[in-house]
């Protein structure tokens, strides 16, 4: 039985918080969710979608880039709505129970889309279920100030986002290894035969990824709906919530402006986290386009940035206990500029801008040369700080807010991250297309993704700036 929080509920039992039962469930949430982004958005099912349903790879290449801006744009619109609304409307997890519907029948009914069916059903199912997942994520995260004590905030967080990558490895490895078949041989990487007969030449293991990812959330996310306490039930009817929510909404943009350590930390997650999703979205194909990577070996690739995301954020979350979520955050920054300064010095045959020549070595193996091997390296280090950067950004602002004003911030806190998310892959295309006019395509596609340094550096000065939320205090709390 659960016992429901007030509306400004207060954290804690009086035992440390990794000891208690609802905040393992709330971690559960993460681990829950993050299969559905590693292999459904970003590694199976996506090149999936460009590369099998699609009719050629240039459709769909702008089809599944669409619904990634379709998903973003309807995230940046209903996110803060949502978020005031929850506050308002009392307990949060029936709004939970209703997105996880919606996203379970998003993702089984991808299972329809076989090749030669219609993309534009595939791309809406997409982004039916990617909306669904994000605004689980803003309900879930705005739980935790009510949860967890301050001081243990980024150590829960960074827990949860390391767990979370480890959930979405497990999915990744399970189906590399027993699912997704060569459509020529019908085998696996293990040289065995798909599970439950799947066809690799009607891409059903791509296919199957969907109701998987869906069985995966149902069940992992049971715990969450168990153990964490609720906010206790309004006598405000819904209508009410809303409309005061909203009325809400409108004097947060005008509060947050007043509270200057807060509003700081949200114009530099808008700039590093433009290079964050830059880094995401556009490394994968980088790769694969400078050496020519397979779906398998970019799968494996993926792996490892998960291993070590993994590592990353179990070293974070104890750094951000002792010295504060400001410490992980721009270290993790720096991290990522080194990562990618490697990354776009790296060429088929050397790195560090030719600094390190590579012989050429055995052809047919998996990251068989040198660059290669120098990449994976840079790429690791784009793991281990992809997932601090993520978990201790939300210990900041969980750290910086009421929990009875928690949901409207991590609305506004979705929309940060997303609201110039196209910045960062428009500066990498028309860097590269002015590069193109001037130099090789090789050159000019590593020359444009420089471009994303000038992403984080921006995001890095302006929290130079900004104080650590552990000594902010909340100072500046409702000025006037």
């Amino acid at each position: 039985m659960e016992t429901a929080l007030p509306a400004g509920g207060s954290p804690g039992d009086g035992r440390p918080a990794l000891k208690r039962p609802s905040v393992w469930g709330w971690i559960s949430f993460d681990f829950a969710a993050q299969p559905f982004f590693t292999v459904v958005v970003t590694f199976v099912f996506g090149p999936y979608f460009v590369a099998r349903l699609a009719p050629d790879p240039a459709t769909g290449q702008a089809a599944w880039a669409g619904a990634m801006t379709v998903s973003g744009l309807l995230l940046a619109l209903a996110a803060p709505v949502l978020g005031a609304v929850a506050d308002r409307a009392g307990p949060r997890k029936p709004w939970l129970a209703a997105l996880a519907l919606a996203k379970i029948a998003a993702l089984c009914a991808l299972w329809t889309a076989a090749p030669g069916t219609s993309l534009f059903l595939a791309a809406a199912f997409v982004v039916t279920a990617s909306v669904a997942a994000e605004l689980s994520i803003v309900l879930n995260d705005s739980m935790m100030p009510s949860l967890v004590e301050r001081p243990s905030i980024g150590l829960v967080s960074n827990i949860a986002w390391g767990l979370g990558y480890g959930g979405g490895m497990i999915a990744l490895i399970g189906t590399v290894l027993f699912l997704s078949a060569d459509p020529d041989t019908g085998l696996t990487l293990l040289g065995l035969p798909a599970l439950f007969g799947l066809d690799a030449a009607e891409g059903e293991g791509a296919r199957a990824t969907g109701p998987l990812s869906a069985l995966w959330y149902l069940v992992f996310v049971l715990p969450m709906f168990w153990l964490v306490p609720d906010r206790s039930r309004r006598a405000d009817p819904p209508a009410r919530a809303i409309r005061e929510g909203l009325a809400e909404l409108a004097g947060t943009w005008r509060e947050v402006r007043k509270r200057a350590a807060l509003f700081r930390f949200m114009l530099a997650r808008v700039l590093y986290q433009d290079g964050v999703n830059g880094v995401l979205v556009l490394g994968g194909p980088f790769a694969a386009g400078m050496f020519g990577w397979s779906v398998v070996e970019s799968g494996l690739f993926g792996i490892i940035l998960n291993v070590a995301a993994i590592a990353g954020c179990g070293l974070a979350g104890l750094v951000d206990r002792r010295l504060g979520s400001k410490s992980v955050v721009m270290a993790s920054i720096l991290c990522l500029v080194a990562a990618t300064i490697g990354i776009v010095s790296t060429a088929p045959g050397s790195t560090l801008f030719g600094l390190v020549t590579f012989a050429a070595g055995p052809d047919g193996g998996f990251f068989d040369s040198g660059a290669e091997k120098a990449f994976l390296l840079f790429g690791g280090l784009i793991g281990i700080a992809f997932g601090p950067i993520q978990a201790s950004s939300r210990s900041w602002l969980a750290q910086s807010v009421e929990p009875a004003e928690a949901g409207r911030y991590f609305g506004l806190y979705a929309l940060t991250g997303r609201v110039s998310s196209f910045l960062a892959p428009l500066s990498v295309a028309t860097l590269t297309a002015f590069a193109a006019t001037r130099t090789d395509p090789a050159t000019a596609s590593r020359l444009g993704m420089s471009a994303l340094i000038a992403f984080f550096l921006a995001g890095l000065l302006v929290l130079l700036t900004t104080r650590d939320p552990r000594h902010e205090r909340l100072e500046d709390r409702r000025a006037g």
